[in-house]
């Protein structure tokens, strides 16, 4: 079990950031009340917490998953920073909405308080933060399960290029995201510069993972016939661990050699 499995919820997380961004796009309240904008703030709400919620059963998978067994195996092991993703994209999109958007185009006197405006972004402030401590947690867990792997010249404890690489960039956008809104919401000049280090850093690891991806598919070992996504070794290791008996190892081969032949068609 991998936080992979949160990918099914994953446009649910984006919702909010994208409807904070079309709103606050607007030029002009009038224009915001026009596209109904109250109803597309509240409705992205709605569909954020669900899509958090959901993510959020798994998160209990995946940390029951790490107190029991062993960390993912190492081709496996970047989407762990896949767990950064739903808190980091509810936050950037809740504060931003309470902090941009909802002043914007919250009607006056809406509930029967002139003050709905301060209370919605205290609020958002305040789960915000909430859930921005939850997002580098995982983020610090996430780093500290690839300590062991980074070792080049130890064959042993070596990563492999795989496509799972693009994990160390598209979900730590969220961590970054949120680091910025949290510190523009809160007027806090360290954590702005916290964020803009991220952002830096980040630029850096997916310039070097979209080079390393270049080298793996020079090197032929990317999109290689028998070689995608290491699952014919996997098949290989998995037929050498079963009974040690004829008929065994021949269905093992037949399966290995089938899905090589199919590869090599496709």
């Amino acid at each position: 079990m991998t936080p992979i499995w949160v990918f099914p919820a994953y446009p649910l997380l984006l919702i909010a950031p994208f409807a904070s961004n079309l709103i606050d796009a607007l030029p002009s309240s009038a224009a915001a009340s026009r596209i109904n904008s109250v109803a597309i703030a509240f409705g992205a709400v709605c569909i954020q917490g669900t899509g958090f919620l959901v993510s959020l059963m798994i998160y209990s998978a995946f940390i029951y998953r790490l107190m029991t067994q062993k960390l993912p195996r190492e081709t496996a092991r970047p989407g762990m920073f896949v767990s950064v993703g739903p808190s980091g994209f509810t936050v950037a999109g809740l504060v931003h909405l309470g902090n941009t958007v909802i002043p914007k185009i919250m009607p006056d006197g809406y509930m029967g308080s002139t003050d709905a405006p301060f209370f919605l972004k205290l609020l958002s402030d305040l789960v915000g933060l909430w859930l921005w401590g939850l997002c580098i947690w995982f983020f610090i867990v996430s780093v500290g399960a690839h300590w062991q792997v980074m070792r080049p010249n130890d064959p042993d404890h070596h990563i492999a290029f795989d496509m799972t690489w693009f994990s160390f960039v598209f979900p730590n956008t969220a961590l970054v995201t949120a680091t910025l809104a949290i510190g523009k919401s809160l007027e806090s000049h360290a954590i702005q510069v916290f964020g803009t280090v991220l952002a830096c850093l980040l630029i850096v690891v997916w310039i070097f993972v979209w080079a390393m991806m270049i080298r793996a598919l020079w090197l032929k070992r990317l999109l290689w016939p028998g070689e995608i996504d290491g699952a014919e070794a996997s098949l290989k290791r998995w037929v050498g661990a079963g009974p040690a008996n004829g008929i065994g190892h021949e269905i093992g081969h037949n399966l290995v050699g089938g899905i090589f032949r199919h590869r090599v068609e496709v």
